[in-house]
């Protein structure tokens, strides 16, 4: 991701939040990918480690390899034998064509400038008869109610900040066109929902993530002239009062798509 700015940083919080999410979202990740044992399989963008831990629990006497461009996200990685992390630029990897059984990358493509360019390397490095899986972000399909006003707002003003950092909030939209262009066939879309509503489990744990991207983004947000200290902390404490209501629904889904190496 040399080419584009990532929007969340890599601070402690912010690696706490990315750690919560994990726990919330990578078991339904984990089914859509499917690793098979024996398989050699890389993630792009293996941030903290956490989701490439859980798929090597499924590979039996594979290997599960990821790549990360963070230094600061690569010292909190798990150690396993059956993982191996390496640092390097999902624009390009380093390793030969066709070394990979099964490549996927999940929350990559919205933070970098050249996503085409990351899903031709991703074509490149697997195996004929390979599959390639990936989930991503349309940040404007999220939904409360009851609405959250001043939210809503500061949340539009991420697209307009993903793009000038680099990257784009929406990618997840884009999805087919993209894996077309770098060469995937059999190309699958899908969803995957986030409903959470209140006195359900993954409900504090969403709005927390929620919460976590509105202060880990501040700065940004007011360094750009997209938002003003007042307008974030009355978007904040919005979320805090929704997370205590009663009859509170957030409503979401990432976008999915998988395609074939022919």
């Amino acid at each position: 991701m040399s080419d584009a700015q990532y929007i969340h940083g890599t601070t402690l919080d912010e690696q706490r939040r990315l750690a919560a999410l994990n726990r919330l979202t990578n078991p339904p990740f984990v089914a859509f990918v499917n690793p098979q044992p024996g398989q050699q399989v890389l993630e792009i963008g293996s941030g903290l480690g956490l989701l490439a831990h859980d798929l090597s629990c499924l590979v039996g006497d594979g290997h599960v390899t990821g790549v990360e461009y963070s230094v600061d996200q690569l010292r909190a990685a798990p150690r396993d034998p059956r993982l191996t992390f390496v640092q390097g630029d999902a624009h390009c990897l380093p390793w030969p064509d066709e070394h990979f059984d099964l490549v996927y990358c999940r929350y990559l493509l919205e933070h970098v400038a050249r996503p085409e360019v990351v899903l031709r390397e991703a074509h490149r490095v697997l195996k004929p008869g390979g599959r390639f899986c990936t989930q991503e972000n349309d940040i404007l399909v999220s939904v409360l109610d009851p609405e959250c006003a001043a939210f809503e707002q500061l949340w539009r003003q991420f697209t307009i900040l993903q793009q000038r950092l680099g990257g784009d909030a929406r990618v997840g939209k884009r999805l087919l066109p993209l894996l077309q262009q770098a060469g995937f066939t059999s190309i699958k879309l899908s969803i995957q929902p986030e409903v959470h509503w209140s006195g359900s489990p993954g409900f504090e744990p969403w709005i927390d993530n929620l919460l976590g991207n509105v202060v880990g983004a501040a700065d940004h947000l007011v360094a750009t002239g997209l938002a003003t200290p007042p307008e974030i902390a009355a978007a904040t404490q919005e979320l805090q009062q929704f997370k205590q209501r009663p009859d509170a629904t957030a409503w979401f889904y990432w976008n999915r798509a998988e395609g074939v190496k022919r």
